[in-house]
């Protein structure tokens, strides 16, 4: 019996699992790198062990280092998470060898699936439809997918639309599968362009193999999982039966033990599937999966570790079809207005309501630091429903009454997702984003940055030494109102100035359009057209505001009335779009380059971003070298235009 186990993760999945040992009175033991010191899920564990330093190669991905921790703090079993070392056939041996319970299925399983090359090779022994891999790819054969052999989650995948550019992608993504997975092997397989991704939960015991449904992953920006939902919306009966009898058949065909996901790619035209992967691991997106079916995938895999006869300890668990229909958004700290970029810097407030049947399994809380070292992942929010439609609705009203500062996030784009007429009718596939444009963003709400300015003038009142009883903005003759002008902070969906032209007196505040009818620093009443409406203001450092209200939320930027020259950038400056790590140096000072070519490759969270000449020029200065950290907006490197560098 487990009396105390390790979680060899971090942050939202470590949390996820300690919440369940402490429902089944088991001790739980946390590790956590200097970047992670502050995260909750360091202060919910019972004990905790550090691991110097703060890049995965000298932590998380370190064997050695968990079977040490796992011993000095006295655990019996070692649950690995998803992602690091979790499919690791090497830390599962490492683990029994010295005396330890591992969760999660025998090493010999681990190592059938590890590779995704013998992975299909099973599986077609298998009777598993599998997709074929053009041995020598030719122009027909267009697009193709090159993807990382271990390791998944975006990482070390590339489409490849020109046999022309088919090198140098896959040396791209070895790059960046060796980097997140410590293994650079890579393979080129056909790339299906609007295939959705319907993936299979299975627990594998000593009675056989139990399949709990189905889910559906198709939206995906750059690979990476966006919105999961289960059930898997519009599949016939006999598809969704010919789908876990693969999956159940994947997973018997190598013994398969415990919680395990049988990744497929299913062609809606066609009506047809094929395998792509085995998940040797829990899943990020398992809570739909247990919503719908009512299930802790966590304690079941504890019980199949301990050698339970999982229905005799989980009367209730069946293969029955799912109850209601649950939907998961992976929220992420990106930046839309760079190409959603991973982001990091502090979390100044973030909460997310949980009322009504939402479920948030989060990593970070407010105040907490978002370190450029992990996935850029802050929180999965699932909702629960009777249909797929108010699971959507509730998702996405649970999404936009959050308040989340300080860094900019993937939020709004999930909730125009939830929205969209197309998403609601079930049409979904990995193409949907590049092919659905979203009204993200487009539509603002003109009484945020009023309240905003009312907001910072109240602030102003309450911080004055002297005269407290001069109305603000009092004026003997009024000549002219007065003026804040706000930018959108940086990644804000509303880009431009705003100038809110407002008076001040012994009645309050005025402002054309609004009536005051309450101010204060942190919260603002405004009323237009008898509709009154509160806003809640938050002020931050650098002159940030945001502002959340029923229109959602805004984030705006106090312009000064005058800038210090000193903080004005050359032209041609290329600036770090994030924190991050220079991984390579592609060009030197005084070197030609053109427009698009690549200039220097950034490492952050996890993922290569490459900087490129905004036009084609000369290369003046070269700011940096491989392996500097930068932090976002250092000058990188300086192209310079022929019309620049001639005067004319």
């Amino acid at each position: 019996m487990i009396t105390r186990l390790l979680v060899a993760n971090r942050a939202e999945i470590a949390s996820r699992v300690f919440r369940t040992c402490r429902r089944l009175g088991i001790e739980t033991v946390a590790l956590h790198s200097d970047a992670d010191a502050g995260l909750p899920y360091v202060r919910e564990a019972d004990h905790v062990v550090r691991l110097p330093g703060t890049s995965p190669a000298e932590t998380y991905l370190r064997a050695d280092l968990v079977i040490e921790a796992a011993k000095r703090a006295g655990a019996d079993a070692v649950h690995p998470g998803y992602g690091f070392l979790s499919e690791n056939a090497d830390l599962a041996r490492a683990v029994a060898a010295v005396g330890l319970t591992w969760v999660g299925p025998s090493p010999e399983s681990m190592e059938q699936m590890g590779s995704k090359i013998r992975a299909k090779q099973i599986m077609a022994a298998a009777g598993v439809p599998v997709l074929e891999a053009p041995a020598e790819p030719t122009e027909a054969d267009l697009p193709l997918l090159v993807k990382a052999s271990a390791g998944g989650g975006g990482r070390g995948m590339r489409v490849v639309r020109s046999l022309a550019s088919l090198a140098a992608e896959v040396e791209q993504a070895r790059a960046e599968a060796e980097s997140a997975f410590g293994d650079g092997t890579v393979f080129v397989e056909p790339y299906v362009e609007r295939g959705r991704h319907v993936e299979v939960q299975v627990l594998g015991t000593d009675d056989g193999v139990i399949v709990l449904g189905e889910r559906d992953c198709s939206l995906q920006r750059r690979h990476q999982k966006v919105v999961e939902e289960a059930p898997a919306p519009g599949l016939s009966d006999a598809t969704r039966e010919a789908l876990h009898a693969a999956g159940r058949a994947a997973a018997a065909a190598i013994d398969y033990l415990g919680a395990g996901t049988v990744e497929f790619l299913y062609d809606d035209e066609k009506d047809t599937f094929w395998f792509l992967e085995m998940n040797t691991r829990l899943q990020v997106e398992h809570p739909v999966t247990e919503m719908v079916h009512g299930v802790d995938l966590v304690e079941l895999q504890l019980l199949v570790a301990e050698g339970r006869v999982v229905h005799h300890h989980a009367p209730g668990l069946d293969e029955s079809a799912p109850v209601g229909h649950a939907i998961e958004a992976r929220l992420y700290a990106e930046d839309p207005a760079a190409g959603y970029q991973p982001q990091s810097g502090r979390l100044t407030t973030f909460e997310v309501p949980t009322d009504g049947g939402v479920r948030v399994d989060a990593g970070f809380e407010s105040g907490s630091e978002v370190s450029t070292h992990y996935d850029a992942m802050l929180a999965k929010v699932v909702a629960h429903a009777a249909t797929r439609e108010q699971a959507a609705r509730k998702l996405a009203s649970a999404l936009a009454r959050a308040r989340i500062h300080g860094l900019t996030t993937n939020r709004d784009q999930l909730v125009a997702v939830l929205r969209d007429e197309a998403f609601l009718a079930g049409e979904v596939s990995t193409a949907f984003l590049d092919e659905h444009p979203l009204a993200v963003g487009l539509v603002g709400d003109a009484g945020a940055p009023v309240a905003a300015a009312v907001a910072l003038a109240e602030r102003a009142r309450l911080a004055r030494v002297v005269q407290h009883g001069v109305p603000v903005g009092w004026r003997n003759v009024v000549s002219q109102p007065q003026r804040t002008t706000f930018a959108a902070a940086p990644g804000a969906d509303h880009p431009g100035e705003q100038v809110v032209e407002w008076y001040g007196g012994r009645d309050g505040y005025r402002v054309d359009g609004f009536v005051v009818v309450a101010a204060g620093p942190d919260a603002v009443v405004l009323e237009t057209d008898g509709v009154r409406r509160t806003y809640a203001v938050a002020v931050s450092g650098a002159g940030a505001v945001d502002v959340d209200g029923p229109g959602g939320h805004t984030r705006l930027h106090v312009v000064p009335r005058f800038v210090d020259p000193a903080d004005a950038v050359a032209s041609g400056s290329l600036l770090a779009p994030m924190p991050g790590t220079v991984a390579r140096v592609a060009v030197e000072a005084g070197q030609q380059v053109g427009a698009g070519d690549a200039v220097l490759v950034l490492e952050a969270m996890k993922m290569q971003h490459t900087v490129k000449a905004p036009t084609s020029g000369t290369v003046t200065e070269v700011n940096v070298e491989a392996g500097a950290q930068v932090a976002a907006g250092e000058v990188l490197a300086v192209v310079e235009t022929a019309s620049e560098g001639d005067g004319s």
